[in-house]
């Protein structure tokens, strides 16, 4: 599978977009784990064109996290081709438009899936994007449709092929359904199904485990796999994927102190990245996936949230024992 001049393994996968979530650190982690392309959180259009420090600093990244893609959101044409010329020099592989996201505040501006609602806006907007970008590719990442009545992913999909787009990510989900009930991976069958669609599919919604990443490619045909919410806390569901998907068999899961030392890792990584301050802030909404199904990792994670600073917080992950906890003076 390749997106513009972008190889890609069959049956790639990638790490969804995430706001405070997909930061360089946990990227870094997630492409070393095996996600074959990570995403930027979502950034303003307009705050990108604004200069904004924060819109600049999350289009930050390392060589290693390459095939990486920036992705951006906005209601305004203007500001969408700015923020894809700006995007572009920071040398990013590719240019990832969001026309999905369901938050209120995104929507209300027309941005995000408010796309959804105007599909001639979505068509200038991306088309302004492609033109913008040139050399690289652009990609989207959408919905099936605004809710039940309006959903046009098959015609979306071709739209956006004609303009130029080389991939399309589909969250199988409308943006009524937000983040609720299941995901609706019938319809990702029958976009991957729609007459003159070439460009490659890729889907997204409700894969949490390698079994669940594998029934996805047999059910819908599609040629690659996003994996959002699966992800935190547990980047080790790239390599148990690809493990699985060659194979058909599983790896064992990280034990404690696996556990624990990555997030102490990415500990790290996110202060280098943001000073220790933010970066231990950043890190607070990791823990609990990390320590997910951890005897004592509960009364731990209360432990780690009391800490504004580095060091008594890798003290306490890097002497903890699941039988016991200990507290740091």
């Amino acid at each position: 599978m390749n997106i513009g001049s972008i190889e890609l393994p069959e049956q790639p996968l990638f790490l969804a977009p995430m706001e405070d979530v997909t930061d360089s650190p946990f990227r870094q982690i997630c492409r070393r784990k095996g996600a074959d392309i990570v995403f930027t959180e979502f950034i303003s259009s307009e705050a990108i064109i604004r200069d904004s420090d924060i819109a600049m600093q999350k289009m930050d990244f390392e060589e290693m996290e390459r095939p990486f893609g920036v992705q951006i959101f906005g209601g305004r044409e203007e500001a969408m081709e700015g923020a894809a010329k700006v995007a572009v020099d920071q040398n990013p592989d590719l240019v990832d438009i969001n026309f999905g996201c369901p938050v209120y505040k995104i929507v209300k501006k027309g941005a995000g899936a408010g796309c959804l609602k105007d599909l001639a806006m979505m068509e200038r907007m991306a088309g302004t994007v492609v033109d913008a970008v040139k050399d690289r590719p652009v990609t989207v990442k959408t919905r099936l449709g605004w809710d039940d009545n309006t959903i046009k992913i098959q015609e979306v999909a071709l739209m956006l092929q004609k303009l130029g787009v080389k991939a399309l990510t589909v969250h199988a989900r409308t943006r009524a359904q937000k983040y609720k009930g299941d995901a609706r991976w019938d319809w990702l069958k029958k976009l991957k199904n729609t007459p003159g669609l070439e460009i490659p599919i890729i889907g997204n919604g409700d894969v949490t485990s390698p079994e669940l990443a594998k029934k996805m490619f047999e059910e819908t045909g599609v040629d690659g796999v996003m994996i959002g919410r699966g992800a935190i806390g547990n980047p080790w569901i790239f390599e148990q994927t690809k493990h699985y998907l060659e194979t058909g068999e599983l790896l064992p899961e990280p034990t404690v102190k696996q556990r624990v030392e990555l997030c102490a890792e990415q500990l790290q990584l996110s202060v280098k990245q943001h000073g220790e301050r933010y970066g231990v802030i950043i890190m607070k909404k990791h823990y609990g996936q990390y320590l997910k199904g951890v005897r004592n990792g509960k009364k731990l994670r209360m432990q780690l949230m009391e800490h504004d600073e580095m060091d008594p917080i890798l003290e306490l992950l890097y002497n903890f024992d699941e039988t016991e906890i200990h507290a740091v003076a």
